[in-house]
């Protein structure tokens, strides 16, 4: 037995709009559901136009501040132009905090910080490698 797909990763939030504006903003997700666990959670999932993957976000302010340590994990998105979308990302208030790094295949990365801390790894891929 094996598992078939990733359908989805869970984010707990403290900040549910800003953490909505951020991926929809910034990120260009789009909102695809809402709904409300039994014990009173509102769940939101997001998804990138034309890709299956989705992201939860959980809001349940009974649970306490949420509280990201650095290096725990990220989130990796492709982007076509880096430059560029470090220009639309510093618009709307989040410059890199981390890069951009070129690899020694020419990929270049760089993170953001989205709202509780999570980080938000860049990718523009060097096709030429």
């Amino acid at each position: 037995m094996k598992v078939k797909k990733l359908l989805h990763t869970r984010l707990r939030v403290s900040k549910l709009e800003e953490s909505v504006k951020f991926f929809t903003e910034v990120l260009g997700m789009e909102v695809v559901r809402q709904t409300q666990s039994p014990r009173g959670s509102v769940l939101l999932f997001l998804k990138i136009p034309g890709n299956e993957e989705e992201i939860e976000l959980c809001y349940y302010p009974g649970s306490g501040k949420v509280t990201v340590p650095p290096d725990l994990m990220h989130l990796a998105f492709e982007v076509d132009d880096l430059e560029e979308f470090a220009a639309h990302c510093s618009k709307l208030g989040y410059p890199f905090s981390d890069g951009p790094t070129v690899s020694s295949s020419g990929t270049k990365f760089a993170f953001i910080d989205g709202p509780d801390g999570y980080e938000i790894e860049l990718i523009e891929r060097n096709d030429t490698h």
